[in-house]
């Protein structure tokens, strides 16, 4: 739409992963499959929990919360990508755009709060094992979840307001398959220095002071396990190596792409399909795999579905 001289960008342009017409067929194939095993991961994940009475504990109950946020988060980017890799064209409304920067932010942010959440129920576990379920109650754990929401919301409106006023008048191509602050912002026609500096100090530092904590966090559970016995101590350090695992996954991509200067570097893409594609993915088959408890639970759920389809 044009106002006096300037022409105010209505929609964006995604240059995607790649041009050639072959490659984006074979990348549709392999993510169409990624973003299949996504859902199918978490679902039987959230399912599982559910139905399972063996774990209505607060451990599962945060599980099935993460499930819902990986499945959610990975639906915010995969199926726009998916569509893109089938057509020439791949733009996006501006409405679209804020919008997916919306939901991105929120359900990323959300997933940090939550991630803390995880831990503290971890410390919460190892340091007062007999005190777990009364501290740990249903009350705690919705309350603990609810905050997470709101956290991520208050951090993704805060990311929307500082962007919602800026005008884009040039360029409208995005170098990138789904619409994200740093590629957004470089496109304003107006000087974005303090709003980067604002951004980077929200969402960069925000991450980095966050993982380290994290971090000291979970090598003081893993300090205390020392004077646990044989067996108690290596499930609770397979369950702690588990989440570590998980937390460095969602915040080390998180690190690298907002706690630093918004230019633009070879690594972006590939670092911003492990963060939105890849994680959402691996975090099910991780969590799944490595607890004998969850595996068990999808093998009764298999064996129950066996016997009321034989009935």
């Amino acid at each position: 739409t044009a106002s006096g001289n300037l022409t105010w960008v209505s929609e964006f342009v995604f240059l995607g992963l790649s041009q050639t017409q072959e490659l984006q067929l074979f990348l549709f194939l392999l993510f169409l499959l990624v973003y299949t095993t996504t859902l199918m991961g978490n679902l039987l994940i959230m399912v599982t929990v559910t139905f399972d009475s063996r774990l209505q504990t607060p451990m599962y109950f945060l599980l099935r919360n993460l499930a819902v946020l990986e499945l959610s988060f990975s639906s915010v980017t995969a199926p726009k990508m998916l569509a893109d890799f089938l057509s020439k064209k791949k733009t996006i409304s501006y409405q679209g755009c804020m919008a997916q920067i919306f939901f991105f932010h929120f359900l990323g942010g959300a997933m940090v709060f939550f991630l803390s959440v995880m831990a503290y129920d971890r410390l919460v576990a190892i340091s007062r094992p007999l005190h777990y379920v009364t501290i740990m109650n249903t009350q705690v754990c919705v309350g603990l979840v609810v905050a997470s929401w709101v956290g991520g919301f208050i951090h993704s409106i805060s990311q929307l307001a500082l962007m919602l006023p800026l005008p884009f008048c040039g360029s409208n191509t995005l170098d990138n398959f789904y619409c994200d602050v740093p590629q957004v912002l470089r496109l304003a026609c107006t000087d974005t220095s303090l709003l980067e500096f604002l951004i980077i100090s929200n969402s960069g530092v925000l991450v980095l002071i966050w993982f380290l904590l994290l971090l000291v966090s979970y090598s003081a559970i893993l300090v205390m396990l020392r004077s646990h016995s044989g067996q108690a101590r290596r499930k609770a350090a397979c369950t702690c190596t588990t989440h570590i695992v998980v937390m460095s996954m969602v915040f080390v991509p998180s690190i690298y792409l907002y706690a630093r200067p918004f230019t633009s570097f070879s690594m972006d893409k590939a670092v911003s399909i492990s963060h939105t594609i890849m994680t959402p993915m691996l975090n099910p088959m991780i969590y799944t795999l490595r607890n004998p408890e969850m595996q068990a639970a999808v093998k009764r759920l298999g064996r129950c579905r066996l016997a009321y389809r034989k009935e």
